[in-house]
């Protein structure tokens, strides 16, 4: 297990009296070192504060004594738990002098008390925070945004899918007196998340990526998501700076949501930095034309595949201007090999080479993965699932996909009840219906993917998070 696997974190300078004083503006002489946060009982260890949180599923407060047992010297919790520890009230008290391990602190609601947790520890350090939000591209332009500022600062980023009212807190407490920057995903399921997780964070420069059908089941529009990404410059301050997408109508909107100074990037030349002339060059990357303030930068070359990870590469460029890098460390952070990106190539069974992009889906992230597989030589296979949560949006999505997708691929392979749309849209386009597979699950498409795989052929796997498609490549990928 990880140090910091989106369950447990590692934190450093930290101890049990920094908790209470978090939570109670009062501060006792518990000075008890703190080694990990954790908010699952099973990845517990010496030294943890494990945070009993309740779920859909289950109850943290059922695994208080599971976590004891593992090391745990501190529980967080709001409810009663017969666990023959030491019981304080962080709260209200009385507070003994001195602690016997392990030891359980009540409060009102352990999520709140996470949050304030967090506020309070983000707020001793002078770090300056960047927000990055938007229905697709956060976590790859997160990554080639720390891997810019990464050049000159000690940069915290977000990890894994740390991005959410749990998993943003968590990674604020690994903050430490060494880092200058923070770079945070905000993740949203409802009106108000963000705004919640800009109050802990306090972001001084916001990215907006794009606004697109992603949540629509649970929002029911548009217009609904754009306000809820928009909560992120709404919060930002007088004197940030909100970094806006110029040619997404719904982000260039965004510029009169905020008091903060707005910087726009995109392909449009009345943006601040805008970039032309984009060449796809495979499996190899991108290039383009860089401009900025009446300079331009010829044949500016990325690794991120795919024309549309051109955006990706301004975010980054615009947050390394605005926080002061020069361009020649600019330039070399966008071709850090640390930045983890989503959308990677890898070999695959049979001489093949696998196109993982399995992290998520939406209509334009799967419409972006097929124009990249268009660019490609080889076969063209493209393994994809449902796309979930789109609402009313569901069935149109889906054929948007299926239209293109009978345009681009040699054959087609479906996952999951949903993406049958988009097979049936393939074949209404032209793709041969003796070229199309229609898979209940993911070992079906495994199968004929391994009967059928050739040299040269390239594999594009692209699904939503729920149908764990990862298993797919992982079944493909040699070795």
């Amino acid at each position: 297990m990880a140090e910091n696997s989106g369950m447990r974190v590692a934190v450093q300078g930290m101890t049990l009296a920094d908790l209470a004083e978090a939570l109670s503006g009062r501060r006792p002489p518990w000075e008890i070192p703190i080694r990990h946060v954790s908010i699952d009982s099973r990845v517990c260890g010496e030294g943890d504060v494990f945070i009993a949180l309740p779920g859909e599923r289950t109850d943290g407060h059922r695994y208080v004594g599971d976590a004891f047992q593992r090391g745990a010297i501190a529980a967080l919790v709001h409810q009663e738990v017969s666990e023959g520890a030491m019981q304080v009230d962080l709260e209200r008290g009385p507070w003994p002098e001195s602690l016997e391990l392990p030891v359980c602190f009540r409060v009102s609601r352990t999520l709140e008390a996470l949050h304030r947790w967090a506020g309070w520890w983000r707020a001793r350090f002078p770090v300056r925070v960047i927000g990055i939000t938007g229905s697709v591209g956060k976590t790859s332009t997160k990554e080639l945004t720390w891997a810019v500022l990464s050049r000159r600062y000690e940069t915290l980023k977000s990890e894994g899918n740390l991005n959410s009212e749990i998993g943003l807190p968590l990674m604020l407490l690994r903050l430490t007196p060494r880092h200058q920057r923070a770079v945070l995903e905000m993740g949203m399921y409802a009106r108000g998340e963000i705004a919640a997780l800009c109050a802990i964070a306090r972001p001084i420069v916001g990215v907006v990526t794009m606004v697109g059908p992603v949540h629509l089941e649970r929002l029911g529009s548009m217009e609904a998501i754009a306000a809820a990404k928009a909560e992120l410059v709404e919060a930002l301050p007088e004197d940030g700076v909100a970094v806006l997408n110029r040619d997404d109508p719904y982000v260039r909107e965004m510029a009169g949501r905020t008091r903060a100074r707005v910087f726009f990037y995109g392909l449009d030349p009345e943006a601040d930095l805008w970039a032309d002339e984009i060449v796809s060059e495979g499996l190899e990357g991108i290039r383009f034309d860089l401009h900025y303030r009446g300079e331009t930068f010829r044949r500016v070359r990325v690794s991120l595949l795919g024309r549309h990870s051109v955006h990706t590469a301004l975010r980054a460029i615009a947050v390394g201007i605005l926080e002061g890098l020069t361009w020649d460390e600019i330039f070399a952070g966008l071709r850090d090999p640390r930045a983890q990106l989503r959308l990677v190539a890898v070999p695959g069974l049979n001489g093949s080479i696998i196109l993982d992009d399995t992290y998520n889906a939406s209509p334009p992230s799967m419409l972006a993965a097929l124009n990249l597989l268009a660019e490609l030589e080889g076969r063209k296979i493209a393994v994809l699932g449902d796309m979930l949560e789109l609402g009313a949006y569901e069935v149109e999505g889906h054929r948007l996909v299926g239209g293109r997708a009978g345009t681009v691929v040699d054959l087609l392979i479906t996952v999951g009840p949903r993406a049958r749309i988009i097979a049936r849209e393939a074949t209404a386009v032209g793709l041969p219906a003796d070229r199309v597979w229609v898979c209940d699950s993911n070992a079906e498409a495994i199968e004929i993917l391994r009967r059928i795989l050739k040299p040269g052929d390239v594999v594009l796997v692209k699904g939503s998070r729920g149908l764990r498609m990862e298993e797919i490549v992982n079944a493909l990928c040699e070795g």
